[in-house]
């Protein structure tokens, strides 16, 4: 299969040329170690993974002997198996000055995240890859950071294909794992089987303790039901016949395993009664998809959850958009006890970006009325306005524009 650019390819080796070690987490399958052995091409570099039971008991058992028998520069894949290395390698950074010697993929599991930032504090950059974005698939790749103005979507318009609602729908149903892009229907169905039953279930009972894996894959099927939705944790708990303390901490392993993106509200103190309770998201649209068993694009596209995978969809199209930016953002959603809901709050340079997600071609631009409610902060209001599947970036007011959802 040819191999595709990623767009973290950029920052991952500008930090490669700064940090002794760099580190990518992520999902299984998402392409780390294949970015990395293509990085790795032009120059010789030891390859070894964690994965290998030898290698892993090595690392676990002997550090020094491990770096003598495999020697920097270096990939380690799946590094959260062995955290021992985390020691050796901080003394093998302070002991040379050159950068990039440790190229790490891991899971970002909350043990291996809390071990690498005591241990390797200073000397490690951690980025995030995420499956396939719809710009990596189409090869589109966008120069300028994303603030939402007229001149930078109108930029980006210029670059991108023209929005188009099947291929929209064919890419959230398909989802990004770089092994599905070439598979057919059955092909893929099994691709997802496989990746429940082989690479959740043992991470979750590896990194968890769970060994239920039929409450398991229950509770993972109404996480499914509920993409673009508040968390609600009776319904989790009730449909897996467990506990609700039960039900948070699957969630927050599923959201570690990067199954899962949790979309925290705002908050702001000027801003009373504001909801406390996260959105959820699924990293990958294909796998919620075959979750909840929409078998083709079609029905996919016309079912009553068409509209929960768009904005799932726009949400973490925004969240892979930032992972990979020089400028880093926030993004959270606003509710109020009025049930008052803006969908998106981009928080960077000091400024908020209000944007709902619409999946309408002509949605009602009276939307961004409700985008008054920051009139009572003291934040400044940047441009927003409604992502949506309209084919050109058209001003509704001074700071605030239908976009089209292909230029983020």
């Amino acid at each position: 299969m040819e191999y595709i650019k990623r767009s973290l390819e950029r920052k991952f080796t500008r930090m490669s040329e700064f940090f002794k070690a760099v580190l990518v987490t992520g999902a299984r399958q998402v392409g780390k170690t294949t970015m990395l052995r293509h990085l790795a091409e032009s120059h010789n570099r030891t390859y070894v993974t964690l994965d290998n039971l030898m290698a892993r008991n090595l690392a676990k058992s002997d550090p020094v002997l491990f770096f003598q028998t495999y020697k920097p520069p270096i990939i380690i894949d799946e590094v959260q198996y062995a955290t021992e290395l985390f020691s050796q390698i901080k003394i093998m950074c302070d002991e040379s000055e050159e950068p990039g010697q440790f190229w790490l993929t891991g899971s970002q599991q909350f043990n291996m995240m809390k071990n690498v930032r005591e241990t390797l504090a200073g000397r490690v950059g951690i980025l995030e890859l995420y499956s396939l974005s719809k710009n990596e698939k189409d090869s589109i790749s966008f120069e300028d950071d994303l603030d939402f103005s007229l001149s930078c979507l109108q930029a980006r318009q210029s670059k991108a294909q023209k929005n188009d609602i099947i291929r929209i729908y064919e890419h959230i149903w398909r989802g990004g794992m770089p092994q599905v892009l070439q598979a057919d229907a059955e092909q893929r169905q099994e691709y997802y089987n496989a990746y429940v039953n082989t690479y959740i279930m043992r991470d979750v009972a590896q990194l968890g303790g769970i060994t239920d894996t039929l409450r398991f894959s229950k509770f993972l099927t109404a996480c499914a039901a509920l993409v673009s939705e508040q968390i609600n944790y009776k319904t989790l708990a009730d449909t897996a016949e467990i506990a609700q303390p039960t039900a948070k901490e699957w969630l927050r392993l599923l959201e570690s395993l990067g199954i899962v993106y949790l979309l925290r509200p705002y908050a702001n103190n000027a801003l009373k009664r504001l909801t406390k309770t996260p959105k959820l998201y699924f990293c990958d649209t294909g796998l919620a998809a075959h979750l909840s068993m929409w078998l083709t694009r079609e029905t996919l596209m016309n079912g009553a959850a068409s509209g929960h995978y768009f904005e799932n969809f726009v949400v973490v199209e925004l969240l892979k958009n930032y992972a990979y930016a020089q400028t880093k953002a926030n993004m959270t959603y606003y509710r109020d006890s009025n049930a008052k809901e803006i969908d998106i709050f981009v928080e960077r340079d000091a400024s908020v970006h209000p944007l709902e997600i619409k999946k309408s071609a002509n949605p009602d631009r009276r939307e961004v009325k409700k985008f008054n409610i920051l009139d009572k902060t003291s934040l400044e209001q940047g441009c927003g306005g409604i992502i949506c599947m309209c084919e050109e970036v058209i001003p509704i007011d001074a700071k605030n524009f239908f976009i089209p959802c292909n230029l983020i």
